[in-house]
């Protein structure tokens, strides 16, 4: 009776047929699951519970088997590609960019080190902006791996953000016209009678496409996607459910826009995409003759992106409010309105004559002495604060 009463005072060890001298350990592993081993004599019984207990504390989950299997990159790149795909409207570019980092870490382990990270960034000739999309897809990857339980951290967060210039608002007729070696283009055209001419001469069947970009400002991905319930000719606007922003946007159609997506109702059945080839199959995109058609034009530094600049600059060089340009191209906030605000000359004119006006009143209001005219200034300042 004394032998066993000393056994039942060794916690976690017992013997589960009392007296036979087959020993068992018992205790809670790190995940809380209470484990069992069969361990022999007490002796190696009480030496097993303080070793599992050792690994429990260690953070480590007993036994081996239980360990998590190992992900590789490429499955949580391809749970991030389905995801995209589901919720974001712009998908194809994000799904570009997945298939970039799987093509580079898909065979290896869901952990990658930072510093494997940051030597593959590197190495890449990217332009600030597309090192920060890049990152911003990374960083989904593992947020939704996180999520998923197939990772544990997000290393994207420690690779360092670069500094955008977001100021840049390339628009047509930018810079002053030029002579070309092209015999359909006269001398001294200006950018937007180049492009026009040589699209009229080598693309003619995606002049619609450029009519409705320059005067919608709609985004590719929205214009692109663009299907015909969308459209409402009767009421001259066109419905973007899903924006960038992830609000619902209502584009008017001016008389040019309106124009160009009547004939485009003529070739089609008003069904289905907007934009589609001879064949009736969706476009995919515009830089397969787009981007020959601005070389051939002699247009440097623009892009497609840059229509849409177009469309706001011309906005507010109309006097359009920015408030309403924000609007109309579905900025989320008024501060990525705000790069083309130094585009309102007429505006900016007007305010600070009213300090000419009100300075040229005081002026000429009189003889004053010196004391007076200093007296007027303070009050003069005052106002105007």
């Amino acid at each position: 009776m004394k032998k066993g009463a000393e056994a039942k005072k060794v916690r976690g060890v017992y013997e589960r047929v009392p007296g036979s001298g087959i020993w068992f350990v018992r205790y809670a592993d790190a995940s809380g699951r209470i484990r069992r081993e069969l361990a022999g004599a007490k002796s190696t019984a009480v030496s097993l519970y303080r070793k599992r207990k050792t690994e429990v504390l260690e953070g480590k989950k007993l036994p081996e088997r239980l360990r998590s299997r190992l992900v590789p990159f490429s499955e949580i790149a391809d749970d991030a590609l389905a995801y995209t795909k589901s919720n974001n409207q712009g998908w194809k570019f994000d799904g570009y960019r997945i298939g970039r980092l799987k093509g580079e870490f898909g065979n290896s382990k869901a952990e990658i080190s930072i510093e494997d990270l940051r030597r593959w960034f590197a190495e890449q000739q990217w332009a600030a902006g597309t090192y920060n999309r890049y990152k911003s897809t990374l960083s989904l990857i593992y947020r939704l791996a996180t999520e998923n339980g197939k990772a544990t951290s997000n290393p994207a967060r420690l690779l360092k953000h670069k500094h955008e210039d977001n100021e840049r608002a390339r628009f047509l007729n930018q810079f002053l016209p030029m002579d070309s070696d092209f015999d359909y283009l006269r001398p001294h055209m200006d950018e937007e009678s180049r492009l026009r001419a040589v699209i009229a001469a080598e693309f003619p069947q995606h002049m619609l496409e450029f009519e409705i970009a320059l005067h919608t400002g709609l985004r590719p991905s929205e214009q692109y996607g663009l299907t015909w319930d969308r459209v409402d000719l009767a009421r001259k606007v066109i419905t973007i459910p899903r924006s960038k922003n992830g609000s619902t946007r209502h584009i008017p159609l001016n008389s040019v826009a309106l124009s160009a997506f009547r004939e485009l109702f003529k070739c089609s059945n008003g069904q289905g995409r907007v934009f589609v080839n001879m064949q009736g199959e969706a476009l995919k995109g515009y830089k397969h003759w787009f981007a020959p058609a601005i070389r051939k034009a002699g247009i440097r530094d623009f892009t497609w992106y840059c229509l849409r600049h177009t469309f706001a600059s011309r906005l507010v060089m109309a006097g359009v409010d920015l408030r309403t340009v924000a609007d109309l191209m579905g900025h989320k906030t008024i501060q990525m309105t705000m790069r083309y605000a130094h585009l309102a000359p007429a505006h900016k004119l007007a305010a600070v004559e009213r300090i000419a006006g009100s300075w040229s009143q005081w002026e000429g209001s009189g003889t004053r002495t010196d004391t007076e005219r200093l007296e007027q200034v303070a009050d003069f300042v005052a106002v105007a604060h």
